[in-house]
């Protein structure tokens, strides 16, 4: 019998949505899984996770990790935004090419509920790819304003609530704990 796949979906206004996708990858990685990680806003920060993931892909090569987008957008002009809307829609068309290789267990989307909340994604665009799924593969998807039709496909919702961040009191992240 052919497992299940389930579409799993992190967001929430606390932290960890990240985190919780990674240490998800490391726990099908253990169990024999192939993953891939596409990150839809993260690109070229060095981010501990992505070290992290380096070193297992070298014991068998079974999980990779794409740093896809271009950065933060909050402050971006109207031509930074076209740039990021174009690497967003790249990263969705190598999600799905990769969906139809065959070649993972379970994908990765790191921010795509970002993506759609900064309109850099149309939310029908990744209803589609939810609807394409092969039926044995895991889906997971991260990041805070996940939309109620795309929470309405997922089979697993986790929401991270905030109750308290160092940030609230002027800590800037830390090395190790926020990248």
């Amino acid at each position: 019998m052919e497992p299940t796949g389930l579409t799993i979906i992190h967001t929430g206004e606390g932290k960890g949505k990240t985190t919780a996708a990674i240490g998800l990858a490391v726990r099908a990685w253990g169990a024999g899984l192939r993953i891939l990680v596409l990150q839809f806003i993260k690109g070229s920060w060095k981010y501990g996770e992505l070290k992290a993931l380096a070193a297992l892909a070298k014991v068998n090569g079974r999980i990779a990790i794409r740093p896809l987008g271009i950065g933060f957008t909050r402050k971006a002009s109207e031509t930074e935004l076209a740039e990021h809307r174009k690497k967003a829609d790249e990263a969705l068309l190598e999600a799905e090419q990769e969906m139809k290789s065959g070649l993972w267990d379970m994908i990765i989307l790191d921010e795509i509920n970002y993506a759609l909340s900064f309109g850099l994604l149309e939310e029908e665009q990744v209803l589609v790819f939810l609807h394409e799924k092969p039926a044995s593969m895991h889906l997971v998807l991260t990041g805070r304003g996940a939309p109620p039709a795309i929470l309405e496909k997922a089979d697993l919702v986790t929401e991270m609530k905030l109750i308290k961040h160092p940030f609230q009191r002027g800590i800037k992240a830390q090395k190790g704990i926020e990248f």
